[in-house]
C-alpha cells in the first residue's frame, strides 16, 4: 500500500525593498524574504548618480545634486510600488554622511519622494556587510576578514561570528580618491605613488587594531570595485551567476595596479566588466586593493555577490519573532 501523499504547503513570502543612495550609484534591490530563507532576488534598477562628484567646494551636494536624487527617489519608490512590494528600506553611507548639507536633503527626499533616508554609519556598513558575508560563506569559513570598497569609504571587519569582532571605516573610497589626488587622464606616476603612500599609511595603521583578535582565515570582498577587478584579471562574467567561485589574487592586484596607471579612463572603460561610469576610478580603487591584500598578506581574496543591501534585508529578517512574519504577510502592511 503506497503511502498517502500530502501537498507541500505554499509559503508565503514579503516582497522587500532596499533603496541604497551611495557616493556613486542609487541601487532599487526588491527581494522575495521569509524568515530563515535566502532572500530572493526579484527586481534591481541602478541610476548613476554620482553623488560625490555632486559636491561643491563647500563640502555640500549643490541643488542639481539634490533634485537629481529626489527624482532618482521618487522613481525607486514608483518602482518598488509597480513590482508590488510592501516595504521600503532606505539608507544613505558617506555622500549624504558628510555633506554639509546632508540635513537639509535628506529632509527634501523625505518631503518630496516619500523616502525616510537613514544614514549609514561607516562601522555600521561594515557590521552590516560582514553579516551578509557570514551568511554567504556559512561558519565553515572560519574566520572571516570583509572589504568592501565604496565610492566615498573602505570597510573593513573581522571575526568568527555572525557579529565581527572589530568594524572599521576609513576616508578611502575609489571615487573621492580620484577627486582628490588626480589631475591628470592617466595620473602622472608621482601621483599614483602618492596616492599608494596615503592609502598605505591609512591602513597600516588600523591592522593591529583589526588582527589583535586574531589572523583571518578567510578574506573576502563584496565591493563593485573587486568585483570589476575581478573580471579584468580574467573572474567569470556576472552572467555565470552568482554560485561560479570568483577570485582575485595579490600579484594579479599589483600587476593591475600597472596596469590601470598606464590607461586613460576611456581605455579603461573598454575592458571587460568596467563600466563608462566607474572607469574614471578604477585605478585609486585598485590602488586600495593592492593595499589591502598586501598590509592583511592575503594572498587570495574571494569575491561574494552579497553585499551591503543583503545584510540589511537579512538584519531586519532576524528582528521578526514568532508569527509576527506570518501576520505581516497577510495584513499586507509594512515590514
Amino acid at each position: 500500500m503506497c503511502p498517502q501523499l500530502h501537498p507541500t504547503s505554499i509559503v508565503f513570502f514579503v516582497r522587500m525593498g532596499v533603496l541604497d543612495v551611495g557616493s556613486n550609484t542609487v541601487h532599487l534591490l526588491l527581494v522575495d524574504a521569509h524568515r530563515g530563507a535566502r532572500p530572493l532576488p526579484a527586481y534591481k534598477q541602478k541610476t548613476d548618480l554620482s553623488l560625490v562628484e555632486l559636491l561643491d567646494d563647500s563640502g555640500s551636494i549643490s541643488g542639481e545634486g539634490a533634485d537629481r536624487l529626489v527624482q532618482t527617489c521618487r522613481d525607486a519608490v514608483e518602482a518598488a510600488e509597480d513590482k508590488g512590494a510592501t516595504s521600503m528600506l532606505a539608507f544613505a553611507t558617506s555622500a549624504l554622511r558628510e555633506a554639509v548639507n546632508g540635513t537639509a536633503v535628506l529632509d527634501r527626499v523625505r518631503d518630496e519622494a516619500g523616502v525616510d533616508l537613514q544614514i549609514l554609519s561607516g562601522e555600521d556598513e561594515a557590521r552590516l556587510t560582514f553579516l551578509a558575508v557570514r551568511r554567504w560563506y556559512g561558519w565553515s569559513a572560519g574566520r572571516l576578514l570583509s572589504v568592501d570598497i565604496g565610492g566615498g569609504s573602505l570597510e573593513l571587519a573581522a571575526g568568527g561570528d555572525e557579529n565581527p569582532d572589530v568594524a572599521v571605516s576609513l576616508p578611502l573610497g575609489a571615487a573621492r580618491l580620484t577627486r582628490a589626488w588626480f589631475t591628470g587622464d592617466p595620473p602622472s606616476k608621482d601621483e599614483v605613488r602618492a596616492l599608494r603612500r596615503h592609502v598605505r599609511a591609512e591602513i597600516a595603521s588600523i591592522i593591529g587594531g583589526v588582527n589583535r583578535y586574531g589572523t583571518h582565515d578567510r578574506a573576502v570582498a563584496s565591493s563593485k570595485t573587486f568585483r570589476s577587478l575581478a573580471r579584468v584579471a580574467g573572474a567569470a562574467p556576472s552572467g555565470d551567476g552568482p554560485y561560479v567561485r570568483r577570485t582575485l589574487s595579490r600579484s594579479d592586484v599589483q600587476e593591475l595596479v600597472k596596469k590601470l596607471a598606464a590607461m586613460t579612463t576611456a581605455e579603461r572603460a573598454k575592458l571587460p566588466g568596467v563600466s563608462s561610469g566607474r572607469a574614471a576610478q578604477l585605478l585609486a580603487g585598485a590602488v586600495v586593493a593592492d593595499a589591502v591584500v598586501d598590509l592583511f598578506e592575503v594572498d587570495e581574496i574571494d569575491i561574494c555577490p552579497w553585499a551591503l543591501r543583503e545584510g540589511i534585508i537579512l538584519r531586519r529578517l532576524d528582528q521578526f519573532e514568532g508569527g509576527e512574519f506570518g501576520e505581516a504577510v497577510e495584513a499586507g502592511r509594512e515590514v
